[in-house]
């Protein structure tokens, strides 16, 4: 069996800057693709990109808020001008807010909303516009979560955001695949990276009582 490679495409990899969505970027760019790499942190990109540029791979970021309808745009027109095509974006920026539902804030619900919904819908927008135009069609994966088809307390607003993922990703599929776009939504659970280590020392032991902490992705 020939091994899967990704040589010659062009992705776009959101919050990548560590956990998830670096060794996302990573994999990819160890399998032949070029990477744009983005994460809201300037220096976590960087890191990042250079990180992966020391293993050998074709990585260049770009510092920002993916929620940002306009930043979108701009991560969109440097992929291309960088790497002359586009066929894969991948939505993993997302944040984690804890709180009861009776004391959430309307500023904590508009945060988690910009990036988490606002951000994967117009990124899959965006690249879908510049695949259909490349007639070329693509791949687009959004990153949703075992919140999204499980109920955790305090996490409502989160997995009401990652639930929608999943309906964003089948909607969309009636609407793309006449391009040859593909898209799928995956749903991880709870994993051990930088952040969470650094932020709950006991992370590891109280993993396997499925109980999220704010890494969930």
């Amino acid at each position: 069996m020939n091994k899967l490679t990704f040589e010659g495409q062009t992705a776009i990899v959101t919050g990548a800057g560590t956990g998830i969505g670096f060794e996302i970027a990573r994999q990819l760019c160890e399998q032949g693709a070029a990477v744009l790499l983005n994460d809201i942190d300037e220096k976590l990109s960087n890191e990042a990109a250079e990180k992966i540029k020391s293993e050998g791979g074709k990585c260049i970021a770009l510092a920002g808020d993916a929620g940002n309808i306009d930043f979108i745009q701009k991560l969109v027109n440097l992929a291309v001008s960088e790497f002359d095509q586009l066929n894969i974006a991948i939505a993993n920026a997302g944040i984690t807010t804890y709180g009861s539902f009776l004391d959430y804030s309307p500023e904590s619900f508009q945060k988690i909303i910009h990036l988490n919904l606002q951000g994967s819908f117009f990124l899959a927008q965006t690249v879908a516009r510049q695949m259909k135009a490349q007639k070329s069609g693509g791949r687009i994966l959004l990153m949703s979560s075992v919140t999204g088809v499980q109920a955790h307390p305090f996490l409502v607003p989160y997995g009401m955001t990652k639930a929608a993922l999943q309906m964003l990703a089948k909607g969309l599929v009636c609407e793309l695949s006449q391009f040859g776009i593909t898209v799928n939504a995956i749903a991880p659970g709870a994993v051990v990276t930088e952040r969470t280590l650094s932020e709950d020392p006991d992370y590891p032991k109280e993993w396997s009582k499925l109980t999220p902490t704010r890494d969930v992705t």
